[in-house]
């Protein structure tokens, strides 16, 4: 397994209908870097996101779907989705707010 630390495990928050839906029970949905498993993505959201405290994390792989370009067929990349859910006394993550 690559080194990952724990700025490398996050790419990106992922805004759907469903995840704004979610963040009212303090469920935050990320794309997170294959290789980190949930420990590890635990400890990355409570050292970026000051005064947040992580109660459990669900982790999804997600395959890449299939495209065509004319006869040619390929894949995208295949990704994981975490869903992080904070526990009742922690802050809420700040790069939500106003969306």
């Amino acid at each position: 397994m690559a080194n990952v630390q724990y700025y490398d495990v996050i790419l990106k928050p992922v805004i759907t209908e469903k995840s704004m839906n979610a963040m009212g029970e303090k469920k935050y949905t990320f794309l997170v870097h294959p290789d980190a498993n949930k420990t590890m993505i635990k400890e990355a959201v409570e050292k970026m996101f000051e005064g947040t405290k992580v109660a459990s994390v669900n982790t999804m792989n997600i395959d890449g779907k299939k495209k065509r370009r004319g006869m040619v067929v390929g894949k995208t990349a295949k990704t994981k989705k975490a869903i992080v859910q904070l526990t009742e006394d922690s802050k809420d993550i700040e790069i939500f707010a106003g969306l």
